[in-house]
């Protein structure tokens, strides 16, 4: 599946995201007429996944970066744009968002934002286990809302639906059954099989 990337727009900056958190100055209004046309582009095409970027645009969100806003999120991609495919972080380990906050908690607040999945890509199965334990407690203290979850799970099912040849649960997993099925035995030994391959 194809992926856009890195809303709300990464070319006009000279900070490598992997070692801080680049600032972008422009505008809305410069904004909408250059860096996002590849993505309005990319969605007129049917992109299935958007990825966003690690970036501050204070002209939209003075405090959080794009990935953890809701502004950019949600209320530009997601209603303006219009996009209705699957939204994704860039990794959550990069030093862009890993400098100021702890992995778990940008999994929550990502998601929060308007994500539907988080990257987190060192492999490291303890940091995405506790990533994973912080959405399944945000959801259960009711930090974050079930119906985002459930929003961002049916996306991603017809993501999943679109591109693969057999059907996919029309319920994904959740609480205690998500618990018991991350992790497992021949889940390591798949991942370790994958890992062979690389």
């Amino acid at each position: 599946a194809a992926c856009g990337k890195h809303f709300p727009g990464h070319g006009d900056t000279s900070t490598d995201s992997h070692l801080e958190l680049p600032i972008v100055e422009h505008p809305p209004d410069r904004l909408r007429r250059v860096e996002f046309l590849p993505f309005k582009a990319a969605i007129q095409a049917g992109v299935a996944t958007i990825m966003t970027a690690h970036v501050l645009v204070p002209s939209l969100d003075e405090k959080r970066p794009a990935t953890l806003s809701s502004r950019v999120v949600t209320d530009l991609l997601r209603h303006e744009l219009q996009y209705d495919g699957v939204i994704l972080s860039d990794d959550l380990e990069m030093k862009a968002i890993a400098t100021e906050y702890a992995v778990p908690a940008a999994a929550v607040f990502a998601i929060e934002a308007g994500c539907d999945g988080v990257l987190i890509c060192s492999g490291d199965h303890e940091t995405q286990t506790a990533a994973l334990e912080a959405l399944v407690r945000a959801v259960e203290d009711e930090h974050l809302r079930r119906s985002r979850v459930e929003d961002a799970l049916l996306r991603q099912q017809r993501a999943k639906e679109r591109f693969l040849a057999s059907p996919v649960s029309a319920r994904p997993l959740a609480g205690r059954a998500l618990r018991a099925a991350i992790g497992r035995e021949e889940h390591h030994a798949i991942a370790e099989e994958m890992a062979r391959f690389l």
